[in-house]
C-alpha cells in the first residue's frame, strides 16, 4: 500500500501526534522536506495522501519551493489525492484552489476556543467547541466548492472542508515538547508579537500537560476521520450540494448507493475531476491576472 507523504518544513514544527497515529495504526508516512530538497524529485501519485505542515515562512513568499509545493498540492487535487494542512498548509491549499492568503486583522498566538460548524461537527464527530493551539500572523479565504469547518473570534476562517482536503488553520499535532521548543525558539518573537489573540510565553506553557491532552483527543479523532477515507471513494450527497440542478442524474456506470440522508450518494470520480480541473484553471487565471496587475 502507498505510504503518507507528510510535507515538514521547520524543525520545531514536526509531524508529533499526527506520527505518533499514523505509528499506532501500521500506516506507512514519508518524511519530505520541501524547503531544503524542493518537491521536483518525487511525484504525487506515488503517495495515498498528502500532509502539509507549518512554517515560519508566509505562503505568499516568492520562493521556488513554495511554487513547487503549491504546483504539486494542485496535482494532488487533480487526481483526487485526499490533502491535509496545517496553519501553512492549510494555507498552501486555499492557494492550489485558487483562494486568498493574506494577513490576518491580528497575529493568532497562542491556545484560543474555536467553534465547529454543523457540517464538520457531523463530518468529524467533534462537539461544538474545541481548543486548538495557534501560531499564525496570515489567514485564507475558503475556496469554492469548500465549507468553513472551523471560525474563531479573531480569524473567521480557523478551517475548511472541500472532500477529501481539509485544511486547519491551527496545529492539531503539536505535543508538550514540541510547543516547549517552538517557545524557546520564538521567545524573542513572543516578547515582541501584541494583540487580543497573542498568549505570552507563560501564559502558552500554563498548564501545558491539560491543554496538550485535550488537543490530542481532538487530533486524534480528525486524524482517525481523515485517513479512514484514504482509500475510499469520493461519495456525494446530492441533495446537499448547493451548486448541483435537481434534475441532476447520476451515471448510470457509476454505483449507486442508498443512505439515510437526503438525496442519493453516488460514487463521482470523473464529475469530481471534471470540478477540479475547473477550480485549478480559475486558480490559474486569478494567479495569472494578478501578475499581469502588479506588473503594470
Amino acid at each position: 500500500m502507498k505510504p503518507i507523504a507528510i510535507l515538514q518544513h521547520e524543525a520545531t514544527q514536526g509531524p508529533g501526534v499526527f506520527e505518533e497515529y499514523l505509528s499506532s495504526q501500521g500506516i506507512t508516512y514519508e518524511l519530505i522536506t520541501p524547503c531544503v530538497k524542493g518537491c521536483m524529485s518525487w511525484h504525487v501519485g506515488d503517495y495515498r495522501g498528502v500532509v502539509v505542515l507549518g512554517s515560519n515562512h508566509c505562503a505568499n513568499e516568492p520562493l521556488q519551493w513554495i511554487e513547487q509545493e503549491c504546483s504539486l498540492l494542485q496535482d494532488a487535487l487533480a487526481h483526487d489525492i485526499p490533502v491535509l494542512g496545517h496553519c501553512f498548509g492549510a494555507q498552501m491549499l486555499a492557494r492550489a484552489m485558487g483562494a486568498r492568503v493574506r494577513r490576518n486583522p491580528c497575529p493568532n498566538i497562542g491556545w484560543s476556543n474555536v467553534w465547529v460548524t454543523r457540517q464538520a461537527q457531523e463530518r468529524l464527530q467533534l462537539p461544538r467547541e474545541i481548543t486548538q493551539f495557534n501560531w499564525h500572523y496570515d489567514t485564507f479565504e475558503i475556496p469554492s466548492g469548500a465549507i468553513r469547518s472551523l471560525y474563531g473570534t479573531f480569524c473567521l476562517n480557523k478551517g475548511f472542508l472541500h472532500w477529501r482536503n481539509w485544511a486547519f488553520q491551527g496545529h492539531l499535532e503539536v505535543t508538550a515538547q514540541s510547543v516547549q521548543a517552538w517557545c524557546d525558539e520564538g521567545h524573542e518573537e513572543l516578547s515582541q508579537a501584541y494583540g487580543p489573540a497573542v498568549q505570552s510565553e507563560a501564559q502558552i506553557l500554563s498548564q501545558l500537560p491539560l491543554r496538550i491532552s485535550a488537543l490530542r483527543a481532538t487530533a486524534v479523532q480528525v486524524y482517525g476521520a481523515w485517513t479512514q477515507q484514504l482509500n475510499r471513494p469520493v461519495h456525494v450527497y446530492l441533495g446537499g450540494l448547493p451548486d448541483v440542478p435537481p434534475d441532476v442524474q447520476p451515471d448510470p456506470k457509476l454505483s449507486v448507493y442508498a443512505q439515510p440522508h437526503s438525496g442519493q450518494a453516488v460514487q463521482f470520480q470523473a464529475s469530481l475531476a471534471e470540478k477540479t480541473k475547473d477550480i485549478l484553471n480559475n486558480a490559474s487565471r486569478s494567479r495569472l491576472a494578478r501578475s499581469a496587475s502588479s506588473k503594470a
